[in-house]
């Protein structure tokens, strides 16, 4: 019997390909009956900047954000977990969403704004493999094929889906880097480190400035200063850190002090010549 192909699998193969001069027609506002229905009992992945915006919207700490509003299923087969957005327990909705539409809609999330679109990408991307738009069709959606004509271009434009794109570039990048390709699972501690660093983005900034890591990497002085109220500075610096503690990538420099202590703790341990 054939294995059944992945979602993944299913749309990179089946899906038609949407250029961003392509064109599709699309409503969605409160004339609709099917208005916010798509706001409920459906999983929204949150990505880094997503959290960031919507915290800080709100008033809340990164901590406080991931505790009240999401949540983070980690299945054996994953690497790292996965932050979603928690629905209402009750009625299965979108705990932002209100009668006249989404109470947080100049910050909500990546997914949200692509919607009625998708963008599907391999697992690593190849000139002759690229990332692509689609269309998501539901039956719960009833904005097809009425109001305007959109192109992919205005579609993305009018969401403020560059911002998001640019915002998230290096934590796509993080995401397909070829070390997560290794067998050998991340640890406890490592996870902690990937789930602070992207998502609990406050919780790192303590981390950064009373702990020894600006003691032990070599940091502009002007970087630092941004990084005590610049969230997305912050943001790159601890997926540059990730890199750097994950996979070994030359994205952080020690300082010659520390490096040299290092190698000589692996000279002692019989790991270095």
């Amino acid at each position: 019997m054939d294995k059944p192909r992945s979602v993944q699998a299913a749309i990179l193969e089946d899906a038609p390909r949407l250029g961003l001069d392509d064109k599709f027609n699309f409503r969605c506002d409160a004339g609709l009956d099917c208005y916010t229905r798509c706001c409920a009992d459906v999983a929204i992945v949150l990505t880094p900047y997503d959290v960031l915006r919507m915290k800080r919207a709100l008033g809340l700490s990164s901590s406080e954000f991931l505790e009240r509003y999401t949540i983070s299923p980690f299945t054996p087969d994953q690497k790292v977990p996965t932050v979603l957005l928690k629905m209402d327990p009750v009625s299965k909705r979108c705990p932002f969403v209100c009668q006249s539409g989404c109470s947080i809609y100049e910050h909500r999330p990546w997914a949200c704004r692509m919607y009625p679109l998708g963008l599907a990408s391999p697992d690593r991307p190849t000139p002759a493999e690229r990332p692509f738009y689609f269309l998501i069709r539901e039956e719960l959606c009833h904005g097809h094929g009425c109001g305007r004509t959109w192109s992919v271009r205005e579609w993305v434009q009018d969401q403020g889906l560059e911002q998001y794109d640019m915002a998230g570039e290096a934590f796509k990048e993080l995401m397909l880097d070829p070390g997560w390709d290794s067998p050998a699972p991340l640890d406890p501690r490592q996870i902690d480190m990937y789930y602070m660093a992207c998502y609990d983005l406050d919780r790192f900034r303590r981390f950064v400035f009373e702990s020894r890591l600006l003691a032990s990497f070599e940091v502009d002085e002007a970087r630092v200063e941004a990084m005590r109220t610049d969230d997305l500075e912050l943001l790159h610096f601890a997926i540059a850190w990730l890199k750097f503690c994950l996979f070994h990538h030359q994205t952080m420099k020690l300082k010659p002090a520390v490096a040299e202590a290092r190698r000589e703790a692996l000279r002692q341990a019989g790991m270095l010549k």
